[in-house]
């Protein structure tokens, strides 16, 4: 069966291997298609497209939008969108510039509570990248101050936590239609990370396919059979795609590997047929 993965990211945001690694990676992987999906920017995705047709692989052009829900946020995945999109560029350099605004203010939270560290560290490790929460707790990691990436976001830096700082986004209406403006699919990502009852989950999805969603993150790596045997019947309630991917971050998400996530996560070639009869 031939096998895909639909949610990776590179340096070009939160990861930590440059597009030639990731799909260096998925070749040996023997992977079919991956989806290039960086936080908030298109600007790996250009060079991302060339690799592939170089490797042999099928590269889709993709996002993952971050977007405003209740006190915290939530994840849109766009699949197959005009990058160049000018509505759509312009947007994302206004998301990114809330993202730049909010990181310096969770440093200095960190710094308050007595953690010797500096945002000119952050920036070093982010490199040509756009700086995210990952990066900060990649500081703190090598300063010490954690065990792991995941500890630094349990007492840190997820929504809620001691430096924890919210930033401007966009209402997930808004991000599905930018979306569907630069001609791709508009997906939920990672339904199981929405705080609240699946009642609640289905009332967002409600809304947003009322708005032009299109998919849902079925298959994921954090995804249980239950989980997964859930969100297949809300996707068939409300005739969405079942889509899925690793969320694969290189170093920044030990114990996610590209194509099968933990170990048992297997997308079908046949998701990336469907998305595309979908899009036309």
């Amino acid at each position: 069966m031939d096998l895909v993965d639909l949610h990776t990211h590179t340096t070009h945001s939160d990861g930590t291997l440059v597009p030639l690694e990731i799909i260096q990676l998925a070749k040996e992987k023997a992977l079919r298609a991956i989806a290039i999906t960086d936080h908030d920017t298109v600007s790996g995705v250009a060079q991302s497209l060339k690799l592939g047709e170089a490797y042999g692989l099928e590269v889709i052009p993709a996002i993952e939008i971050s977007a405003r829900y209740k006190s915290g946020e939530i994840h849109i995945l766009g699949y197959y969108i005009d990058w160049e999109n000018q509505n759509l560029v312009a947007t994302l350099a206004e998301v990114r510039q809330g993202r730049n605004e909010r990181n310096p203010q969770i440093v200095e939270r960190l710094r308050a509570l007595g953690f010797d560290i500096d945002y000119s560290e952050v920036k070093a490790v982010a490199g040509d990248g756009t700086v995210g929460r990952p990066h900060i707790a990649r500081v703190l990691l090598q300063r010490g101050y954690v065990a792991s990436i995941a500890e630094a976001f349990e007492r840190f830096l997820k929504d809620g936590a001691i430096a924890y700082v919210p930033r401007a986004s966009l209402q997930p209406e808004r991000v599905v239609s930018l979306i569907l403006e630069a001609g791709g699919v508009p997906v939920l990502a990672h339904p199981s990370r929405l705080d609240g009852s699946l009642d609640e989950l289905e009332t967002l999805c409600a809304s947003l396919v009322n708005s032009g969603l299109m998919g849902v993150e079925v298959l994921y790596s954090s995804h249980d059979k239950l989980q997964v045997e859930l969100y297949q019947d809300l996707a068939r309630k409300y005739g969405l795609l079942v889509t899925g991917g690793s969320d694969f971050h290189g170093k920044n998400k030990p114990g996610i590997e590209l194509g099968t996530g933990k170990g048992d996560l297997r997308v079908p070639y046949c998701v990336v047929d469907k998305m595309r009869q979908k899009k036309n």
